[in-house]
């Protein structure tokens, strides 16, 4: 019996070099996301850095958007460099990038990526002037580039002409695809006059971001079909909550399946008080439900219907999930592979033992009127049934010696 498996490979692309991580090509693709601290503020945009970067931000884009912020680029990288903190920096640049660079050398030399928007760079023949000193930055101090089109701050020059040259056909096309063709076509007039300038093919990402799911499918399928930039995938404005979580999943699932984006960021709007970081973690479940990359052990836990009234397992299946992620990152360090376990803590008998023994590690907490023991397998062996009051902390320390025993040492 066979059966068709969707996911397609990855679509060819040109390989991007961001110092140490490489965007495109064969390798795996890269998570970033961004501060919204100011930039100027050093000590704030330091601190909150080295929380993305050990929560799995492998790249880390700030707002550079004043003389102060440019001036303080170069601490800010000299500050994380001392505390061993290598994660490239990627400078936002909208309107005044081009003042910014020219002013703040040291800036331009700090930075790993710039960002430019070609809607924000400028105006007739100064847009062509101030993108043109922005792409000689980037080739005098050998660094990647983004082009990052968003549908909410087009090149209006380009879209009025588009939509001029619509209006004269005997069939015009829907606006709405007029629409869609200036993103595209801004991100790729935009990546052929770097070249045209001398930046090369394999220094540019590309980004044409939407705030609508299916608007975003439909542009960056395109995209792919047109180009060999590596791209970089985004939901812009996702939102916030469960509403900015479900809507960048669902957007940027749909893409990954079909091999298309090279980097991704889940635009999350933080509720008040949050954690910046949600939004890397987001984007690390996303990859590693995919199957695409492994980056924290999962946790299986079922969703608890009558039969498991106690709430016992679901503090349980929190506890290990909680304790996993932040037993990682001393974890990876020492074990090699670890990243690709799985741990089920289910609550009743119904699928509690199958989906157990399906886990690396798991556990099968006792339902409404059934037996008060827990038993625990191991790699599909029932191995101890454990009883009693300290049920968490004694499956906590099995799946420590598990790790301990199983997984081969870095």
């Amino acid at each position: 019996m066979k059966f068709d498996h969707p996911y397609q490979t990855r679509r060819k692309c040109h390989s991007v070099k961001v110092d140490h991580i490489t965007v495109g090509g064969d390798a795996p693709i890269v998570i970033q996301s961004m501060t919204n601290t100011d930039t100027a503020d050093i000590a704030s945009t330091v601190k909150q850095i080295l929380t993305l970067a050990e929560a799995g931000s492998e790249m880390v884009r700030l707002t550079v958007n004043t003389s102060d912020a440019a001036a303080a680029v170069p601490e800010i990288r000299k500050q994380l460099d001392a505390m061993g903190c290598n994660v490239p920096l990627i400078g936002d640049f909208h309107f005044n990038g081009h003042k910014l660079l020219t002013q703040h050398p040291e800036c331009a030399q700090a930075l790993s990526k710039y960002r430019i928007n070609p809607g924000n760079v400028g105006r007739g023949k100064k847009r062509d002037e101030q993108f043109a000193t922005m792409i000689e930055f980037a080739i005098k101090y050998d660094k990647a580039v983004r082009i990052g089109v968003n549908w909410g701050s087009m090149d209006q020059e380009l879209l009025a002409r588009l939509m001029d040259e619509n209006a004269l056909q005997a069939e015009p096309a829907d606006p709405k695809d007029v629409m869609f063709e200036t993103v595209i076509r801004s991100a790729l007039e935009s990546a052929e006059k770097a070249e045209e300038l001398g930046l090369a093919a394999n220094k540019i990402i590309l980004s044409c971001k939407m705030s609508a799911v299916q608007d975003l499918i439909i542009v960056y399928r395109a995209m792919a079909s047109r180009c060999q930039y590596a791209l970089h995938l985004g939901l812009t404005e996702a939102g916030m909550g469960s509403k900015g979580i479900v809507a960048s999943t669902a957007a940027l699932s749909i893409l990954l399946q079909d091999g298309i984006g090279d980097t991704i960021r889940i635009s999350l709007t933080p509720e008040p008080g949050a954690a910046r970081e949600k939004e890397v973690i987001v984007g690390q479940e996303i990859l590693q439900t995919l199957g695409l990359r492994a980056f924290v052990p999962l946790v299986t836990a079922c969703p608890g219907c009558g039969r498991t009234t106690s709430t016992y397992f679901q503090s349980l299946a929190e506890n290990i999930q909680n304790y996993v992620r932040q037993a990682m990152p001393t974890w990876s360090e020492k074990y090699h592979g670890v990243e690709h376990m799985s741990v089920a803590v289910m609550g009743c008998v119904v699928n509690g033992p199958g989906e157990s023994k399906h886990a690396n590690i798991g556990i099968s907490l006792p339902g409404n009127g059934e037996k008060p023991v827990a038993p625990v397998y191991e790699d599909g062996v029932k191995t101890v049934t454990l009883k009693g009051d300290n049920i968490s902390e004694e499956f906590q320390q099995m799946v420590d010696a598990y790790v301990e025993r199983t997984y081969r040492k870095v």
